[in-house]
């Protein structure tokens, strides 16, 4: 397979101030790429540059084979974009903002028509076609930025926080959708702040002020070194009275972090304590203990552990 993004040494500056630094990053074509970091990482400065919109300060990346210094037309018509907030015509319908982005891809009137007629039945679009762009739900609303964005059949989709304020049942319709451009040979590069998204992509990469701290499949970065501290083990309580047990966790001298998901407790805990001690310093504050099981760490416990090293660091 094939690399539809590589990224050696890109860097960004504004000034003095280093947006992105030293990006190393490849993408294989026909996969779920997910971006993740906090807010002001760098993850939006990284999309302009790898859509040709912005010039990096140095380092080199191609897309779709294409130079984004030197290939900068070529790179945006090979590519989709969506950006994380409706950006389309509220005025205009769903038929005419389908349209007008099919002129501007400069499609002519036969390839128009067929690809809106493909990217309606894609999406699910087709009741909507003549109801304006801003009386759809925000559900709908994104399906209709995702149409717009595959209009021309890009090879490349850049999403950046797809899935921003749509309720559940709408960001799994739209993640099915994702799945089904993958499936055609689409790469999707997206970013998300949803740990359950991240897990759904086929590798990941980490962005910590401008720096790429981690980059790999979910089970790579599991293993990453500072993930589950040395001498410890990380457990999952799934209890009856699930805040009483974790405020008396939290005082335990064993217990290196404690964390609540769902009615589960999720423990780090020295290695030398035993799932029995667990369940007797437990069972008083919990009322009952269903089950204590040890686990590997999720997406979340992997960037939390990774933000707080570097920021202690």
């Amino acid at each position: 397979m094939s690399d539809a993004i590589v990224a050696r040494s890109l860097t960004k500056r504004f000034g003095d101030v280093t947006a992105v630094r030293d990006l190393q990053l490849t993408v294989a074509s026909g996969s779920i790429f997910g971006f993740l970091g906090p807010n002001g990482s760098g993850k939006s400065t990284t999309i302009k540059m790898l859509c040709g919109l912005i010039e990096p300060t140095s380092g080199t990346a191609t897309v779709n084979g294409f130079d984004v210094l030197h290939d900068g037309d070529q790179v945006r018509r090979s590519i989709g974009y969506m950006s994380q907030s409706f950006s389309l015509y509220g005025d205009l319908t769903v038929d005419e903002n389908l349209e007008f982005y099919g002129r501007a891809y400069q499609l002519d009137r036969a390839r128009r028509d067929a690809r809106s007629a493909a990217v309606v039945e894609l999406t699910g679009l087709s009741p909507y076609r003549r109801r304006l762009a801003a009386a759809l739900s925000g559900g709908w609303k994104q399906r209709l930025a995702l149409a717009c964005a595959f209009l021309h059949e890009p090879r490349v989709l850049f999403l950046d926080e797809p899935t921003a304020g749509i309720d559940p049942v709408a960001r799994r319709d739209l993640w099915d959708l994702l799945f089904t451009l993958a499936g055609q040979g689409v790469t999707l590069f997206v970013t998300t702040h949803y740990m359950d998204e991240a897990e759904r992509c086929a590798a990941l990469g980490y962005i910590f002020e401008g720096e790429l701290i981690a980059l790999g499949t979910i089970d790579e970065l599991r293993r990453l070194p500072g993930v589950d501290p040395p001498g410890t083990t990380r457990y999952r309580v799934t209890v009856e009275n699930i805040m009483a047990a974790f405020s008396v966790a939290t005082h335990l001298p064993y217990v290196r972090e404690a964390t609540i998901f769902g009615r589960d407790l999720h423990l780090v805990v020295d290695a030398a304590t035993g799932t029995q001690r667990l369940r007797d310093d437990l069972v008083t504050a919990a009322g009952r203990i269903e089950a204590v099981d040890r686990i590997e760490p999720s997406v979340e416990d992997v960037f939390v552990a990774l933000t707080r090293r570097r920021s202690a660091a």
